[in-house]
């Protein structure tokens, strides 16, 4: 819900909830719910409750009926397992409780900017209750802060919010593009969660022994590091040893790369390879290109 409601200028209410923070497939969603804090004791009648305690279909048409409900607002965030990955495994590390209270402070942010009074947000815990509240106090300080540990089963507001979260997240697997094309992805990969014999069936099918797994895997959970510990391990040249070439490293790497790449002459081979055109199906599925200069 992007356009600012016609009650926006009333002191409003939101509740919180995330999807898809254990599994090792796809991406995490956070959602959001929000409505005037008048409308507060009408969510009860709504039969909102916990999302993992309800059907698929039962979770489909509550979804359903709040998008026509002209007294509730939504927003989403959906954190692709690239990202994740990417954020966790970066050189400054940022781990989940903090890549997920980033997210809930950004759809607390996108709602303050539409121009929603907000006057009290609750939210389901991710580390610490007191120690998350104070931090959030301290960012929105005109806002009360309500965090607790199953907060999707104690506030209609949050229930709500969880709804919304996993019904995007569930649709977002579903409709998954897969990039790898290529590579006979299949989509039987059961609940995507690491235990799950049939998601862990699929992890093994699908890994690469030298680049791993497919876009739609989070490579940085544990379950994926059990997967490739007998795969092909992969030497990279010592940050610390080009440091010491003052300045002769560029052209150093650049040797020792065209060992492993390709020629730099011109012929019908490069030609083929800079178009595409018989490489790799592997390469050509990711859309990896050569590159000459570094």
């Amino acid at each position: 819900m992007e356009s600012t409601p016609e009650w926006a200028s009333q002191p409003c209410i939101m509740g919180i909830d995330e999807a898809g923070r254990g599994p090792v497939l796809g991406p995490m969603v956070y959602g959001c719910l929000y409505c005037p804090l008048s409308y507060q004791s009408s969510l009860a009648s709504l039969h909102f409750a916990d999302s993992k305690t309800l059907k698929e279909e039962k979770r489909e048409e509550l979804y359903e009926s709040l998008k026509l409900d002209k007294s509730l607002g939504w927003a989403v965030d959906v954190i692709g397992p690239r990202e994740l990955s990417a954020k966790m495994l970066a050189i400054n590390k940022i781990n989940l409780n903090e890549i997920s209270h980033n997210s809930a402070m950004g759809l607390i942010k996108q709602v303050l900017d539409m121009g929603v009074l907000l006057t009290e947000v609750y939210l389901d815990t991710v580390g610490d209750p007191e120690k998350y509240r104070i931090k959030l106090s301290e960012r929105f300080s005109s806002i009360k802060f309500v965090v607790s540990k199953k907060a999707d089963s104690l506030y209609p507001v949050v229930s709500g919010a969880s709804i919304v979260a996993k019904v995007t997240r569930d649709r977002a697997l579903r409709e998954w593009l897969v990039e790898e094309t290529g590579e006979n992805i299949n989509r039987n990969f059961g609940s995507g969660y690491p235990g799950d014999p049939e998601t862990k069936a699929w992890l093994e099918k699908h890994k690469h022994s030298v680049f791993g797994f497919p876009s739609l895997v989070r490579f940085s959970w544990g379950t994926c590091t059990t997967h490739l510990k007998s795969e092909v391990e992969v030497a990279w040249e010592s940050d610390e040893a080009d440091e010491n070439d003052n300045g002769n490293s560029s052209r150093k790497r650049q040797a020792k790369l065209s060992k492993f790449g390709f020629t730099t002459c011109e012929s019908r081979s490069e030609e083929i390879e800079s178009s595409g055109k018989g490489r790799c199906k592997f390469f050509q599925a990711r859309k990896i290109q050569q590159i000459t200069q570094f």
